[in-house]
């Protein structure tokens, strides 16, 4: 529980949109499909279609939200 909150802390004030925004930049789709396996990454990908996949999808956009607070970002 208190990673969970832990998490939710990290993430505070950063959009979903803004945050696979980041991850397509640093991994690309296909990188991101590679980490992740789901659809919206693998076949004809784009933000708006992850974005509404991610939203409905908890499942997903946790894993989404965990390879954002582990990636090691360059930039």
């Amino acid at each position: 529980m208190a990673q969970q909150a832990m998490s939710v802390q990290s993430l505070h004030g950063i959009t979903l949109e803004s945050l696979l925004t980041r991850l397509v930049d640093h991994y690309g789709w296909d990188g991101l499909g590679r980490r992740i396996d789901i659809n919206c990454f693998q076949k004809d990908p784009s933000i708006k279609s992850s974005l509404k996949f991610l939203r409905r999808t908890p499942w997903a956009r946790d894993q989404v939200e965990k390879l954002y607070l582990e990636t090691r970002f360059t930039n």
